[in-house]
Order: structure tokens, then C-alpha cells, then sequence
């Protein structure tokens, strides 16, 4: 089979440095033509190829704090491409790229995208976007130094939130299974070859609190969450518990085999202190 090119990003372990932003910028910027025909050089203010959004869930003092890198998906079937009149290319590994001449003057292309994931470079005059640093995987690049084969959003990642890997589709397919791999907004692109792990941080909701037993923390008091298929956790040191990856529905709360209080889930709710 032949080697596709992925790149894995896990949720849990993104905390929104910008490292991978800052590294598509120096990859990008200031640089001429000497990434054409892959792409021309990127502007320095306006583009995210590498764009970094946020979601806030729940209500103080129990809140979690997601970060979502998103850059290109790089769609097994793009929509782009419909709308590109050949100024879109998927490459036999599973890359997408924008034809630099062909995507010139062709601002039309931004919007054909429904991750937002196109820009357009008024000084060049044309539509751009993330390449995957394919010419550094193609060994195009030439920085005088001996340097790792990796897009550079996945070389400069301090806590290896992003990864890339090279592999044939069966043995992806093995490692999405085992990691619970899924795709950003599946209903716009379900195959490609960005993949996020722990993306119900992002996508789903959880319901948490804190127990109290005369008026103290109650600590080590098993919580169970009626509905969820969820296993049972104890509370901790503080008395909280949280149940995560929740979708929309009705869940009841079971502190110690009691029914502690019923729960119609829209969002993420802290409920607050709860006297057992």
C-alpha cells in the first residue's frame, strides 16, 4: 500500500503556546519564492494557517479550557476542489495543495472551504493555505543544517500535541481505532489526513460538582452517572467529581447509591455544592 501522511492532534495536551503558529510564520514568511511552486511566500500579518481556537466550558470555579489547532484538513475529497477549476491538487499521499499560479487572482477560493482554512494574500494576489510542509517532507527545503523530515508545526510542538506519521491507510486505520481518532466536523469531510484525539473536549459537554458531608469535602464517596455508560469514580481530596464526553440528553447524578439530583444537559454544567 502506499504511505499517506497524517497528522494526529490530541486536544488533552494543547495549551495554546502558538508554537506551532510561530513556526509556520518563520516557515513562511520573509522567505521570497523559495517554496514555490508548492506556495509563495505567506504575508506576515492576516494569515492562520495554523489557525488556534478556543472554547471555554462549564462555570466557575469548575471550567475546562480547550484549544483547537486547526489547520487545513486536508480532505480526502476537499470541496475546494470543486469549486478550484484545477487550482487544487490531492496528491497520492493524501496531501492537499493549492496550484500557486492556477490560485492566483482567485479569491473566490476562500470561501469554498468550510473550515475557513483558505486565505487570501493581497500583496501576491493569490489564495493560499496550509501545504503540510510538503516541501520539507519532499527534501526540498534547504536550510544548510541537518534538521527532522516534519511539518514544522509537529517539529516545534512542546508537548507532542501535534504528531505527524507516515503510513499506509490499513495501518491508520489500526491506530484510530486503538486512539479514538476522529474527524473535525465529520459532516463536512469525514476522511483526510488531519485526525484530532480527545476532540470530545471540544464537541461534548460534562456535568461536575462537588459533595459535601457536614458541611466538609467529601472525599472518596463513589459517583455514579445514570444514562452516560460511563464508569463510577470516587470523589477527590475537595469532594469533586466530573463526568466528561457527554452528549446532550438526561442524566441523574448517584452519590453512594442514592439519586442525588436529575440533570438536563445542554452545556457543560458545574452544579455546584451538593450535601449528601
Amino acid at each position: 500500500m502506499t504511505a499517506k501522511k497524517y497528522l494526529v492532534i490530541d486536544l488533552a495536551y494543547c495549551h495554546d503556546c502558538n508554537n506551532c503558529f510561530i513556526a509556520c510564520k518563520d516557515e513562511h514568511c520573509l522567505n521570497g519564492d523559495r517554496w514555490l511552486p508548492y506556495t509563495d511566500e505567506q504575508p506576515r500579518h492576516g494569515h492562520r494557517w495554523m489557525n488556534i481556537e478556543k472554547k471555554e466550558r462549564g462555570q466557575y470555579p469548575r471550567i475546562s479550557v480547550t484549544s483547537l489547532p486547526k489547520p487545513c484538513q486536508h480532505c480526502a475529497d476537499p470541496k475546494c476542489k470543486e469549486a478550484a477549476s484545477g487550482a487544487v491538487t490531492v496528491r497520492g499521499d493524501g496531501i492537499v495543495l493549492l496550484d500557486s499560479e492556477k490560485a492566483k487572482g482567485r479569491r473566490d477560493l476562500v470561501d469554498s472551504c468550510p473550515f475557513g482554512a483558505i486565505w487570501y494574500n493581497e500583496e501576491k494576489g493569490v489564495a493560499q493555505k496550509c501545504t503540510f510542509c510538503a516541501h520539507i517532507l519532499d527534501g526540498k527545503a534547504d536550510w544548510g543544517v541537518s534538521v527532522a523530515l516534519l511539518p514544522r508545526c509537529a517539529h516545534s510542538c512542546p508537548t507532542s500535541s501535534i504528531a505527524y506519521y507516515e503510513m499506509d491507510a490499513e495501518a491508520f486505520g489500526q491506530l484510530k481505532a486503538a486512539e479514538g481518532l476522529e474527524r473535525y466536523r465529520p459532516e463536512e469531510s469525514p476522511d483526510g489526513q488531519v485526525w484530532y484525539k480527545n476532540l470530545a473536549k471540544w464537541t461534548r459537554h460534562f456535568i461536575a460538582g462537588g459533595l459535601l458531608k457536614g458541611g466538609e469535602c467529601a472525599e472518596g464517596v463513589t459517583v455514579a452517572l445514570t444514562g452516560a455508560g460511563l464508569p463510577a469514580q470516587e470523589t477527590n481530596f475537595f469532594g469533586d467529581f466530573c463526568f466528561d464526553g457527554l452528549a446532550p440528553g438526561t442524566y441523574t447524578v448517584v452519590a453512594d447509591g442514592k439519586d442525588v439530583t436529575t440533570v438536563e444537559l445542554e452545556k457543560s454544567v458545574n452544579l455546584g455544592s451538593i450535601a449528601i
